[in-house]
């Protein structure tokens, strides 16, 4: 299953993107082809959850606790397993701050997950 979803601030753009994976070696492999796609974006950060005790963040250049960490609370609130949520961001030329960045990064997880298909 995969699932996309945008929210735009400020003139910056996070393009999130949810799917299943089966294991860390492909959530890894997953994460090398975003970085590959969007190589011209500022930012790639990341969530990952494989079972109740396995799970990564990856704020990627962002301020410590403000990309990955709401992205993970998104795929846990959803009580999901077993899935990875990239986001992009495009900066705008606007900085947000910690919390603009925190509400982007867990608003574009969120419409990531809620776009998911089979």
């Amino acid at each position: 299953m995969k699932g996309e979803g945008i929210y735009k601030d400020r003139g910056s753009k996070f393009l999130g993107f949810a799917e299943t994976i089966a294991n860390e070696e492909e959530a890894k492999a997953r994460i090398t082809w975003y970085k590959k796609k969007y190589h011209d974006a500022r930012h790639v950060c990341y969530a990952y959850r494989l079972g109740p005790n396995l799970w990564r963040t990856k704020d990627d250049g962002e301020p410590h606790g403000t990309a990955g960490a709401p992205i993970l609370r998104s795929i846990d609130a959803r009580g999901m397993d077993n899935i990875l949520v990239v986001v992009v961001r495009y900066f705008g030329g606007t900085l947000l701050g910690t919390g603009g960045l925190m509400v982007a990064y867990r608003e574009a997880a969120k419409a990531a997950l809620e776009g998911m298909k089979v």
